[in-house]
């Protein structure tokens, strides 16, 4: 049962959000409006992620935020309020996690939160407010959430994730004769990015069944081997595969002619840099790939098997899994535990899918 919005504790133990800043940015939010003090840390690589973009607005409300580095990374301490300030604040770049941290803060606002957005990002958060009953609105660009209104308790199914999806999607498309059903997965318009740039670049992948939960709109998901070609992934389209770019650069490595990736300068502040990442680790896979200020060049090429690193990425973890697939001879991956931090199924299932995986090993 829920306690309502006043109804947290004070926690008595540092909170740990490990890898995740999606946990850490939408805790602050939370704990923003509540009468209480909080201390949050994470693993390594979430210490070193920027948190000021998230602390700024939050601190416009009333809310105290310390953290290191002139308060831009964790450990945070957060001194909340039983009720915030409203704001008017425009996002400097597209952030759901920012979003969600500001409107979390504005249930607990006297009056009205409005947030401008540069671009839409993902909208998951905006969505589920409005099943549980709070007063939020949506004018184009700008979204608007009124204060200490209460929430009404729902029953929710959740879908698959669509970013997780992401890597059986790439792997049916570049290995031979594969067909692949994909079931109940989550294609949020603001998520489906991956699949508008498959489809662009000659992907198979039908939706069948779509439907309705909790209004995200949810669909399985048929996917057919395909010969691709490159494309070009920049502007407003970055927001909505920022997370798939790691896979997305091993379809491109495995396409006919040039892919370009621009305006993706976020990925430098992941988990690691992932623009950096992918680049060191598909070249020793003899990739023709470039890395630039805010994006990649590749050029398709045959890949050769080889010995990579995951940089302590899930995400890169598993596209160098895909990528391993179609490669000539072994693959190993090395430091691949960490898929566990999101897909710990993973092994499991692509090898119940039929490929070979033996202990990191991808041949």
């Amino acid at each position: 049962m829920g306690r309502g919005l006043d109804g947290l504790q004070e926690p008595a133990e540092i909170l740990d959000a490990g890898n995740s800043g999606t946990t850490m940015r939408l805790l602050l939010g939370l704990l923003a409006g509540q009468d209480l003090f909080a201390v949050l840390t994470g693993d390594q690589s979430l210490c070193r992620r920027p948190m000021g973009r998230v602390i700024t607005p939050l601190t416009m409300m009333g809310t105290q935020i310390q953290g290191r580095s002139e308060n831009r990374y964790a450990p945070l301490a957060i001194k909340g309020l039983r009720q915030v300030r409203p704001i008017e604040y425009r996002l400097p770049v597209p952030s759901a996690q920012v979003k969600s941290a500001i409107l979390l803060a504005g249930l607990k606002a006297s009056g009205t939160t409005t947030i401008i957005q540069p671009i839409p990002s993902r909208d998951h958060t905006e969505r589920m407010l409005q099943v549980f009953g709070a007063p939020l609105r949506i004018n184009g660009k700008m979204i608007h959430l009124e204060g200490n209104k209460g929430l009404q308790g729902q029953i929710l199914q959740v879908p698959g994730d669509i970013s997780a999806a992401a890597f059986l999607i790439v792997a049916a498309t570049l290995v031979k004769g594969s067909e692949i059903m994909i079931r109940s997965v989550g294609i949020n318009p603001t998520r489906t990015g991956v699949i508008d740039v498959l489809k662009m670049m000659g992907a198979e992948i039908e939706l069948r069944d779509v439907r309705s939960w909790n209004n995200e709109p949810v669909a399985d998901l048929l996917v057919r081997s395909a010969d691709l070609k490159g494309t070009v992934i920049e502007g407003e389209l970055l927001p909505r595969v920022l997370d798939e770019i790691p896979v997305l650069a091993v379809a491109a490595a495995a396409a006919q002619g040039e892919t370009i990736i621009s305006d993706a300068g976020e990925l430098r502040v992941k988990e690691t840099d992932r623009l950096q990442a992918i680049t060191a680790e598909l070249r020793k896979m003899k990739a023709e790939i470039k890395e630039e200020p805010d994006g990649l060049r590749i050029r398709g090429s045959q890949l050769e098997g080889a010995r990579v690193n995951s940089w302590g990425d899930h995400r890169m973890a598993m596209a160098l899994a895909v990528a391993g697939l179609i490669a000539r001879g072994e693959t190993i991956v090395e430091d691949a535990g960490c898929l566990n931090i999101s897909f710990p199924a993973f092994p499991d299932l692509f090898k119940g899918l039929g490929a070979g995986i033996d202990h990191g090993k991808f041949m």
